[in-house]
């Protein structure tokens, strides 16, 4: 389940993840400034999702993940969200200690996705088959 700290109040935050786990499901909980990820924090949340996207104008800061991330504590998964769409940039995101990335825009965009995510993976014997 995607809970988006932006959208919810403190308490709908606290009831939504509240029945979740109660329901057995995972919950990755998004959060795009401090404020948010400390309200993530409050409620136990085990997968912070850190989105560079600024719901507001749109726009993405890649600088967010890494300025988020000093404040997770140890234990917990951390999900890089928007923005990626090189190898590179995924090696610094593994390199600084985050657990996984979501990549949608890129793969959406992408004439060829398989061929794309090979490139981000460099899958270079996959790459070289096709």
């Amino acid at each position: 389940m995607l809970l988006i700290v932006a959208a919810l109040s403190d308490q709908e935050l606290t009831d939504l993840y509240a029945e979740a786990r109660e329901l057995d499901l995972d919950c990755l909980v998004e959060v795009h400034d401090e404020p948010e990820l400390e309200r993530a924090l409050e409620i136990g949340a085990d997968v912070i999702g850190i989105n560079n996207r600024d719901l507001d104008t749109m726009t993405v800061d890649l600088e967010t993940t890494a300025r988020l991330l000093i404040d997770v504590p140890a234990g917990k998964t951390v999900v890089a969200e928007s923005g990626y769409g090189s190898y590179e940039q995924l090696a610094e995101l593994e390199r600084i200690g985050c657990d996984a990335v979501l990549i949608g825009e890129s793969l959406m965009r992408s004439g060829d996705p398989e061929a794309e995510i090979r490139e981000l993976t460099m899958d270079e014997e996959r790459t070289r088959e096709h």
